[in-house]
């Protein structure tokens, strides 16, 4: 087969999965998601987990060591089987925590730890980078293979050339389909399906080349037992440690390796395809090893023991001539290489430019009060640093490929890579189960396993004097024959590997024990140790407590930075309307933060979005519930730094809360003053008034209209006065709590409509226009009609005489809900055009003291809103200002029975 064919095949396969990954990512845009989220679907993207290695190098695997090369099968088939109860938290922590990455997960549960992040990003690059040297070695191998059984030969393939062709290949793919846009669940829709795709080929592809082994080189499935009982296979002496060893090791790297937590737990749309996964993807992994051993006999038998076993699904089909069989096989190879580089690509990239470019970014652009300056583009920069960050990792993969010279078995490659990504196994495991577990004792556990990890396996694994010399390997540094490299503290004569497991994971989950017992957690590590533990009990009860100090529309900056205008706005506008502010930006409330970090975390992590609302909040943006949740199992340990600024906090807001009191109380002595003037004006009018045309009377000879006239201003003058009086005695008694109140069943759209009749007389007569849903009020209600139409009749009334809106119109909108405590409630709401109240009359407007407006224009003494107040407190509701709406608008709510029912 001609080169060029080769080149051409693997052009036109990249092409098709291009075209594949494009359609459905145009498909997920448009929301048709459909069967791109099913089950098989994600199954399929879970093959991830088998690359070249076992492709390719599970034959070699078998063909050296027999039975042991199983293991790679056993322990991610049992962690489904056995550890689903682990996976299935796993993904519910990711879904309510929006975790992104692996390094994401052990950052947000250990305090949103910007430190952890880092350290566990560079060792997961450091541990993926000999796995993707693997893929590129396999793809190389792979052409060379082609090449010397080509009849005419096409020269000797330049492995360097190919891995590096093959890297700048996937990372342009990977570019393309894995940094398009910034997903705020990191979701790769047609990533996914190309992987499921490449799945069904690698497996179709080791299939075909197993079943032409069986039947079409040897004589079928008996000759083949035959075969394997001949060979010694079957009574090949296993080792138990390092059979247990390996098996821990696959099952570990399942749960840890950077690709598999992307597809395993951030790709995951739905938490119920877990119960698919767990019997269909052992069933995979089942068929992926079923003809291992059989092509393994058949190609030591057919090419002696000096051929190389890792390319013998290559090269029994070519020997035989199927080349139509071996472009299959090959492609399959292609499949299990690129599908592993495209993912862990992915996976690292989103981990380097969460965990380190962009805590970079924010200390470069705070200001000198440590608070967050203007944001640039933060959605360009998070996108080129993970395309920056793609090319950064295949070319750290490139170059162990170079220095390790792309000779050792691809088995032995994997597994060096399985024990370094292995060392995050035991925070992570302790994080969702172990409530105690701090991140003083991650950091140290980590640390100190991957060093010795590096130090036993890693850099042993470049080759006597690449890194490790000769004497340093035998004798130890500075010939301290205990610190021996692979035979460390005299654990000599064990398999290199399981030398390595044993201490590093030994030595790790050691410390991270220890320390974590002798180390205490801060508040926000008690929080997320708590809510990681409790994943399926934790509460999400929405919170009403307003963060003081915050901007709405910083917020609102941010979250397009990094959302994009359209998500952010629709979140925003999604929060305001569920507080009731529809068309306005919602109240930075605690509830409403924390769903916002949530979203951010999904583009750039938990800990960089905890990061960045701390710095724009000032603080952070924990609440005394979420300490709550945490606090039964501190409650002996006596935590004095954290009570002394608790109540450094409690004094800032008392104090804060004193100034309000003080300026509201000097705003209402203001306003007393002007009341007592205003009151003693408005007796003294209709008293003189009174008194003046009673003395005309009273001289007598006055003409007949005259005396009508003038006893009729007297009669008017009365009345007044008398409104006045009985208003002052009104409040007084609602103020008091003996006011009677006559409880009755009623139609919520009779008392609007009497209202509007008794304060408007009919549109015309005043210029206001009423606008009503008459259909939505109606609604039946226990109350005082007589009393609720009396805050009606006022709230219109002053629609009417305070509204200066040209064209003035009144807007009364109704709506129900039901409460936490599942109490149905009606709210009204009373709306106009004009220019609203004045924000500094807002606080008081209720008060008895307190009138806002011109005086003169509105005219009475300014009691109308205070009665109101009253007059919904005894009817179990309330009365509010709602600022915001464009002009004045009240809102008064009520439940639907009696107040000593209903009442909140």
């Amino acid at each position: 087969m001609a080169f060029n064919t080769l080149v051409s095949v693997c052009f036109l396969y990249a092409c098709f999965l291009f075209a594949v990954a494009f359609w459905a990512e145009k498909r997920a845009e448009r929301g048709r998601l459909g069967w791109l989220r099913s089950p098989l679907v994600y199954t399929l993207s879970l093959s991830v987990y088998c690359t070249a290695w076992t492709f390719y190098g599970a034959v070699g695997y078998a063909a050296r060591s027999g039975l042991e090369f199983a293991t790679i099968y056993i322990g991610p088939t049992l962690v489904m089987v056995g550890w689903w109860w682990i996976l299935r938290k796993l993904v519910r922590i990711g879904r309510t925590h929006k975790i992104t990455s692996v390094a994401d997960l052990i950052s947000s549960r250990y305090g949103k730890s910007t430190a952890l992040g880092v350290i566990v990003t560079l060792f997961a690059v450091i541990g993926t980078t000999p796995y993707i040297a693997l893929q590129l070695q396999s793809v190389t191998q792979a052409f060379g293979v082609f090449a010397s059984a080509a009849p005419e030969g096409f020269g000797r393939v330049d492995s360097e050339a190919t891995g590096l062709y093959v890297a700048g290949g996937l990372a342009l793919f990977t570019i393309l389909f894995g940094t398009r846009n910034l997903d705020a669940n990191e979701r790769h829709h047609g990533v996914v399906i190309a992987i499921a795709l490449e799945a069904v080929v690698k497996l179709v592809a080791l299939l075909g080349v197993g079943i032409f082994t069986v039947w079409g080189v040897a004589g079928g499935f008996g000759d083949v037992m035959g075969r394997i009982e001949a060979s010694g296979f079957a009574t090949l002496d296993l080792m138990p440690s390092r059979m247990i060893g390996l098996t821990f090791l696959a099952a570990a790297a399942f749960l840890t390796l950077p690709r598999m937590f992307q597809v395993l737990v951030v790709e995951n749309a739905d938490e119920r395809h877990l119960y698919t996964a767990a019997w269909a993807f052992p069933l995979y992994v089942m068929l992926m090893s079923l003809f291992v051993l059989p092509i393994a006999v058949v190609g030591l038998q057919h090419f002696g023991a000096g051929a190389n076993p890792d390319m013998f699904v290559l090269t029994l089909p070519l020997d035989f001539d199927r080349n139509a069989l071996a472009m299959l096989s090959f492609l399959g190879g292609f499949s299990s290489a690129t599908s592993m580089v495209i993912v862990a690509a992915i996976a690292l990239s989103t981990m380097v430019s969460n965990h380190i470019v962009l805590p970079v970014w924010l200390s470069l652009t705070r200001d000198e009060g440590d608070r967050l300056r203007e944001p640039g583009d933060l959605r360009a920069l998070v996108l080129m640093a993970r395309r920056l960050s793609i090319l950064g990792v295949l070319a750290l993969g490139y170059l162990y490929f170079q220095l390790s010279g792309g000779s050792g078995a691809l088995a032995a490659i994997g597994l060096v890579s399985f024990s370094g990504v292995a060392q995050v196994l035991p925070a992570m495991l302790g994080g969702i189960f172990w409530r105690g577990a701090t991140r003083t004792g991650a950091l140290a556990g980590l640390v100190a396993g991957f060093a010795i990890w590096a130090y036993t396996l890693f850099l042993p694994s470049f080759g006597e004097g690449a890194v490790m010399g000769a004497q340093m390997l035998a004798q130890g540094p500075f010939g301290i024959t205990a610190l021996r490299p692979q035979a460390l503290f005299g654990l000599a004569g064990i398999d290199p590997v399981v030398h390595a497991v044993i201490w590093s994971m030994l030595v790790n989950t050691g410390l991270f024990v220890a320390v974590s017992l002798v180390s205490f957690p801060d508040p926000i590590e008690r929080m997320q140790g708590a809510q990681f533990v409790n994943v399926f009990d934790h509460s999400t009860a929405a919170r009403s407590d307003v963060a003081d100090g915050i901007a709405a529309e910083d917020l609102l900056v941010l979250s397009q930075r990094i959302l994009g205008p359209v998500s952010a706005q629709d979140l925003f506008q999604r929060a305001a309307a569920a507080q009731g502010n529809a068309g306005y930006l919602p109240d930075p409330t605690r509830d409403f933060l924390a769903e916002l970090e949530r979203e951010l975390a999904g583009s750039v992590g938990a800990a960089t979005a905890h990061a960045m609302l701390a710095q724009i909040t000032g603080g952070t943006v924990v609440s005394v519930e979420d300490l709550m949740a945490v606090a039964g199992e501190t409650a002996q340990i006596m935590e004095y730094s954290a009570q002394l600024e608790a109540k450094s906090a409690e004094l800032a807001r008392t104090a804060r809360a004193l100034r309000q009191a003080n300026e509201k109380l000097t705003l209402l002595s203001i306003q007393k003053d002007g009341f007592l003037s205003q009151i003693s004006h408005e007796l003294r009018t209709p008293m003189t008034s009174i008194r003046a045309f009673s003395e005309i009377l009273r001289e007598g000879d006055i003409e007949a209209a005259a005396r009508a006239r003038y006893a009729g201003i007297i009669h008017t003058e009365a009345q007044r006065l008398t409104r006045l009086l009985d208003d002052l005695l009104d409040l007084s008694v609602l103020e008091s709590g003996t006011v009677r109140l006559n409880w009755g069943r009623c139609n919520l759209h009779d008392v609007i409509e009497r209202a509007v009749q008794a304060a408007l007389g009919g549109e015309r007569a005043t210029g206001v226009t009423v606008q009503r849903a008459a259909m939505s009020e109606h609604v039946a209600l226990e109350t005082d009609a007589d009393r609720l139409a009396q805050v009606f009749i006022n709230l219109v009334s002053n629609a009417a005489k305070y509204c200066n809106a040209p064209a003035a119109t009144l807007r009364i909108a109704t709506r129900k809900h039901v409460d936490a405590a599942g109490v149905d409630w009606i709210e009204v709401d009373f709306i106009d055009n004009g220019q609203g109240i004045a924000g500094a009359d807002q606080a008081v407007i209720f008060e008895k003291f307190s009138r806002a407006g011109e005086t003169v224009r509105a005219g009475g003494a300014g009691l109308g809103l205070a009665i109101c107040r009253e007059i919904m407190s005894n009817l179990g509701g309330t009365i509010s200002y709602v600022p915001g709406q464009g002009g004045a608008a009240f809102r008064v709510a009520l439940p639907r029975l009696r107040h000593d029912r209903g009442r909140r």
